[in-house]
């Protein structure tokens, strides 16, 4: 819903009339002074292992923005299963389940800590004015009040805190090539290539339209390129802000039947198409999706090693099959370093339905994206482990994955996607028409 930004006198106003605002005008004005811009903690932490956040890595247009500006760093330590015991109160259950699936091969190179995530101007604005104004409805299913991004900056609950993943800035727009692999336990690997596009309204040629995109989040295509047997299938999703009221629309255009169809099982934990059933819809972009199948707990702040600053993940000159092995990828193409995260526990709602019976996610403080994810099934055994490896992009303000790895610790198989091999991997700030995301250009598309 688009709202026009407010004047501090009006927000005044707002607050005084709506006791049901999400926090005060005084709470909001820690913004910018003892939490940063977007509501993370302005200071470091005690031991000095965690830096004071200085704005984070400024734009910059004329730099490639997948050059490695830390290259010159070594590792300050490596975790593995022989000192495992030392890290452990620093690391996630699923992180430390992966140690014991592979103790002689999996590790982790922990690097210097670096706050990089930044944002413009205009969204530590939204910001602001979303926290004191943006409410939760439908039990926390959807949001009134809302402006594109970051609805709670200062969060009480957990439910608030993945809206902050789920509405995050990516940079208004982009169009991006990617390729997925789902890896057997041998090593053994297809890869999934595809384009995607992705919009929020306010950045369509059109502009923002009250009556087209008061419920929309965002717009986004999914074309497939390889293999030949998914050739040419194309996903379109209209994401609603309020799933509930109004289910997340979507549509598929089959090119072996040359139609186009309305698929309202790319939901939940349907499988993804092109993951061969080790990721769910709902996993892609480590969470998405509608909240209402669980109970959302706010655990607190914790310290955790996280994957951070991938630029050697993401090094157009390392190949695939540099990465991806038998098991995991290799761990010597990551980064991780010690961040204050938010952590939130799912559990399943009594009478849904999902494969995941409980899920905790660890979401970074700096750019509210999910950093790690444990999914356990309706036994409560840890079974898979998601990661997302981010970096700063200096051309387009934002935060944003290069690949996210999903590991099934039962199977042994595990799906990543990388940018590496392919061309004109990601750009932002693309013209996008409204008609780009319509039925009739879907049709024209998988042509």
């Amino acid at each position: 819903m688009k709202i026009n930004i407010l004047s501090l006198s009006t927000l005044v106003l707002l607050q005084s009339v709506n006791s049901s605002a999400s926090v005060s005008v005084e709470q909001a004005n820690k913004l910018g002074v003892e939490l940063t811009p977007v509501g993370a903690e302005m200071k470091g932490n005690k031991a000095g292992s965690i830096p004071a956040y200085t704005g984070g890595l400024a734009k910059n247009l004329s730099v490639d923005p997948l050059k490695n500006v830390y290259a010159g760093e070594q590792p300050l330590f490596v975790i593995t299963a022989s000192n495992l015991e030392k890290y452990k109160k620093n690391l996630s259950e699923g992180q430390i389940a992966l140690f014991n699936k592979y103790p002689t091969t999996y590790k982790m190179p922990v690097y210097q800590t670096h706050r990089s995530a930044s944002f413009s101007k205009e969204i530590h604005a939204k910001a602001k004015k979303n926290a004191i104004q943006t409410q939760l409805l439908d039990g926390g299913n959807g949001l009134e009040n809302f402006d594109e991004t970051i609805p709670f900056a200062v969060p009480k609950t957990g439910v608030e805190v993945i809206w902050n993943h789920v509405s995050r800035y990516r940079g208004g727009s982009f169009e991006r090539s990617k390729a997925e692999m789902p890896v057997h336990a041998n090593g053994d690997y297809i890869t999934v290539r595809a384009s995607e596009r992705f919009i929020t309204p306010q950045y369509l040629k059109e502009g923002f339209d009250e009556k087209d995109d008061d419920n929309i989040l965002f717009y986004y295509t999914r074309s497939i390129k390889s293999p030949a047997r998914l050739t040419g299938n194309v996903f379109l999703v209209h994401e609603t802000i309020d799933q509930v009221k109004q289910p997340r629309m979507a549509w598929m255009y089959n090119a072996g039947h040359r139609r186009v169809r309305r698929a309202p099982q790319v939901a939940y934990d349907a499988p993804a198409q092109g993951s061969e059933g080790l990721r769910t819809v709902d996993q892609v972009d480590m969470y998405n999706g509608a909240p209402d199948k669980y109970n959302w707990k706010l655990i607190g702040k914790q310290e955790v090693y996280i994957p951070y600053n991938s630029y050697k993940l993401t090094d157009p000159k390392t190949k695939y099959s540099d990465i991806v092995e038998a098991g995991h990828i290799n761990q010597d193409y990551t980064r991780y370093e010690l961040h204050r995260v938010w952590k939130v526990e799912a559990s399943l709602k009594e009478g849904e339905r999902h494969i995941y019976g409980k899920r905790t996610f660890y979401i970074d403080e700096d750019s509210w994206q999910i950093s790690l994810a444990d999914q356990y099934d309706n036994r409560g055994q840890i079974w898979r482990v998601s990661e997302g490896h981010p970096l700063q992009f200096v051309n387009a303000d934002t935060f944003l994955y290069i690949s996210n790895t999903v590991y099934d610790l039962f199977s042994g198989r595990y799906v990543v996607d990388l940018m590496n091999e392919e061309n004109n991997s990601l750009s932002f700030g693309n013209e996008m028409s409204r008609k780009t995301f319509t039925t009739g250009a879907l049709r024209r598309t998988g042509r």
